[in-house]
């Protein structure tokens, strides 16, 4: 039986499980894949060259994914697409679990990421539906908080697993787990429709798509060792260039559609640029944990295995600090826990730039960078409170997208900076320095986001 009713706290604490089991799997299969590689290498005879593609090519089916299926969810119902993304995810998974070939196993990884592109904006536009303003905060900080908990557990889990049986066992567990999660979201989740077909804006879709589509493979042809050089490359020139016709031509289309996906005057917003800015930012510091264990290992002398374990306070405390934060943002509203996540994550990037050869210096640092990180929950907070009813899931998946276009910027940009020659491993320290400056730039912008007061309104004029 569906409930008809989700205002009440039994009918709210079932959704909330089924969108965290939901959530978990997409952010368990990131964390798990890492561990994997080697294994994946040895046993599909793999160039080297081609393993940095399993994460590509899942970033780049999701970015596409994501104004597809967010607005979809407003049109057809947030239980149907997000059924619809688990199965998507599910049968990804199933293709990379049972295949041999490194071709068939990139279109696994594809479809796991589309799938997985309608899991993350359809939860949090699920959330907005259901809870009141003043309670949004704290679910969303447990949203948040999954995202630590898989980091964690998702190595542990992958090590103990690939100790007993091969890496596509790894991947078919998404198998059981999809069919569970889609007969609970048939039981469990609400159906409300916001938007008509009418709305869907398939010039925008296609256009933004390809703009998305065009950045990324211009992004992943950067090389950190050859920035400069990659960067005038023809092909990643004739990529940027794409990307760039594709915003002006969208911007066209969206001001003659009656319900684009990505609203101009949104983006006009003053609160929606500040949080998008600060998005692409939170991606860029998140990107910047790829080169940490190389910097462990540089300072510390350890193996990759310690190295590993290092990152443990970072972890726990975007874990411990989301659901918190939540509340928080609850009490007191989202400026104040977005302005103290970016002093305490530009406190702990700047400790990191100063390459702190005693562990524990290491440690408060990396636990100071893990809190600040809990900030994200706030961030899908304003963006909830911003948009109108029938936008919710469109406004997610824009926030999804500068998120992931910071990470995939972060990581080209952050790595040319490290890779810069230095027998002192000088190169990480003005790449984390470089990170701080950033984050108190971004924090200094945060001043300028609503107070509490201002930002209910606009939630509650929204919400009505």
């Amino acid at each position: 039986m569906i409930p008809k009713n989700t205002t009440d706290e039994a009918s709210r604490k079932s959704v909330m499980t089924v969108l965290i089991i939901g959530v978990l799997m997409g952010a368990l299969d990131i964390s798990i894949v890492g561990p994997a590689l080697p294994s994946i290498e040895r046993t599909l005879w793999m160039d080297p060259l081609y393993l940095s593609w399993i994460f590509s090519v899942y970033v780049l089916a999701s970015l596409a994914g994501i104004p597809l299926m967010s607005r979809l969810s407003d049109v057809f119902g947030r239980r149907n697409i997000y059924i619809t993304a688990v199965g998507i995810f599910g049968l990804g998974s199933l293709v990379v679990s049972l295949t041999d070939n490194y071709i068939v196993l990139m279109i696994g990884r594809g479809i796991q990421g589309f799938g997985v592109s309608g899991i993350l904006p359809v939860a949090s536009a699920v959330i907005g539906d259901i809870y009141p303003p003043e309670k949004r905060g704290r679910m969303l900080g447990l949203i948040g908080a999954v995202f630590g908990v898989a980091f964690i557990i998702g190595p542990v889990l992958a090590g103990t697993v690939l100790h007993f049986f091969q890496w596509n066992t790894l991947f078919f567990i998404n198998v059981p787990v999809s069919i569970i999660l889609i007969l609970a979201s048939l039981r469990r989740l609400p159906s409300k429709v916001v938007a008509s077909a009418d709305d869907i804006d398939i010039r925008g879709i296609i256009t933004l798509t390809a703009g998305l589509i065009f950045v990324t493979l211009g992004i992943s042809n950067l090389k950190p060792e050859f920035f400069f050089h990659s960067l005038f490359n023809p092909v990643t020139l004739i990529w940027f260039a794409s990307a760039t016709l594709s915003i002006i031509l969208l911007i066209a289309i969206e001001r003659q559609e009656p319900y684009p996906v990505v609203k101009i005057e949104f983006l006009f917003n003053k609160q929606v640029r500040l949080v998008g800015l600060m998005a692409f930012g939170l991606g860029l510091f998140q990107a910047s944990f790829v080169f940490v264990p190389q910097l462990i290992i540089s300072l510390f002398r350890v193996n990759e295995s310690s190295a590993g374990f290092m990152l443990i306070p970072v972890i726990a405390g975007s874990a411990i600090a989301a659901p918190i934060a939540g509340r928080v943002t609850d009490w007191k509203g989202s400026r104040a826990v977005i302005l103290t996540g970016l002093i305490l994550a530009a406190s702990g990037l700047l400790l990191t730039g100063t390459l702190p050869h005693e562990k524990w210096v290491f440690y408060l640092a990396g636990a100071l960078i893990g809190v600040g990180f809990s900030m994200r929950s706030s961030l899908n907070y304003i963006m909830l409170s911003e948009a109108d009813r029938r936008d919710r899931a469109s406004a997610q998946g824009l926030l999804m997208i500068f998120i992931s276009l910071g990470q995939l910027t972060g990581a080209s940009m952050i790595g040319a900076i490290a890779a810069s020659p230095s027998k002192t491993g000088g190169g990480f320290g003005m790449a984390f320095t470089i990170c701080g400056i950033i984050a108190i730039g971004l924090a200094a912008g945060a001043i300028f986001l609503k107070g509490q007061t201002a930002e209910l309104e606009t939630a509650r004029l929204n919400n009505s």
